[in-house]
C-alpha cells in the first residue's frame, strides 16, 4: 500500500451530530472526481455542501486553498492533531516525500442538517463512516476502465504546464492496491457509477442523492407526505 492512516473517534460519540448525509466520492486517478465533484456541488437543486480535506502536498496548478484541499503545512496539521480535530488520515510517500492527506473535525459537517460531500480515499471513507456512523455516510464510487484513465491521466499532466509523470504512474500503480476488490469488497462498495461519459454519470448521481435527500425528508419527525400522511410510520428506502 502507499501510504499509512490512523484512526480517530467512533460513531458512538459522534453519530448525533450530524443530521444530513455525508456524500463520499470516491475512485482511482483520473476518474472525474474533481468535475463531478464540482459539478454536484454547483447544482443547487441538490443543496449539497463542501466537506474539504486537508492536505500537506503542495498546490498544483489551478487549483485554490479551500476549493480542492485546505492546504497546510507540517505545522499546521501538527496543530490540528492535538487539539484532537482530526478524524484519519493518510500519508504517502511519493518521489517529492511524505504528503499527508486527513479529514478534519472542523465543523464543516456540524453547522445544520444539509447534507456534505467530499471526495475520499477508501480507507479515509471507512474511518469517516466509523466515527459519524454508518447511516449516514454514503460511498459515491466512480468507476473508469483502466485504459480510458491511463489515457485521460497522461493528457491533465500535459495540460497542467509542469507534468510530473513519475508522481502520475506512482498514483496509478498505487491504485490497482488502494481499490483492490477484496478492499472494496471488505468496505461494503457494492454499487459503481461508471464514467464513460460525464453528463451520464452525473445524471445517475443526481437522481440518486436527490431520491435519498427525498426519502430522509419524509423520514423526519413531523413531517408528512403523500405516501406517509400523519400518524404513519414512514419506511426509508436502502441506502444508494
Amino acid at each position: 500500500m502507499s501510504g499509512g492512516s490512523e484512526k480517530y473517534g467512533s460513531s458512538k460519540e459522534n453519530a448525533k451530530r450530524i443530521m444530513g448525509t455525508i456524500y463520499i466520492l470516491m475512485g482511482k486517478s483520473a476518474t472525474g472526481k474533481d468535475t463531478i465533484y464540482q459539478r454536484l456541488i454547483e447544482d443547487a437543486s441538490l443543496g449539497l455542501k463542501k466537506m474539504i480535506g486537508y492536505t500537506t502536498r503542495p498546490i498544483r496548478n489551478g487549483e485554490e486553498d479551500g476549493r480542492e484541499y485546505h492546504f497546510v503545512d507540517m505545522a499546521g496539521r501538527k496543530a490540528l492533531r492535538e487539539s484532537g480535530k482530526i478524524i484519519e488520515e493518510r500519508v504517502y510517500h511519493t518521489v517529492y516525500g511524505d504528503w499527508y492527506y486527513f479529514t478534519a473535525d472542523d465543523g464543516q459537517a456540524d453547522a445544520d442538517d444539509s447534507d456534505c460531500l467530499l471526495i475520499a480515499t477508501l480507507e479515509a471513507y471507512q474511518n469517516i463512516r466509523r466515527y459519524y456512523g454508518e447511516e449516514r455516510v454514503v460511498p459515491l464510487y466512480i468507476e473508469v476502465e483502466d485504459g480510458e484513465r491511463l489515457l485521460r491521466a497522461i493528457e491533465r499532466e500535459k495540460r497542467s504546464g509542469s507534468p510530473k509523470y513519475a508522481e502520475m504512474c506512482r498514483r496509478f500503480l498505487a491504485d490497482a492496491a488502494d481499490f483492490s476488490e477484496e478492499k472494496l469488497k471488505e468496505a461494503g462498495i457494492e454499487k459503481r457509477y461508471e464514467n464513460r461519459t460525464m453528463e451520464d454519470c452525473l445524471s445517475v448521481l443526481r437522481q440518486e442523492i436527490a431520491e435519498r435527500s427525498r426519502r430522509n425528508r419524509e423520514s423526519k419527525p413531523g413531517k408528512a407526505s403523500a405516501r406517509n400522511p400523519v400518524g404513519t410510520v414512514p419506511r426509508n428506502g436502502a441506502g444508494i
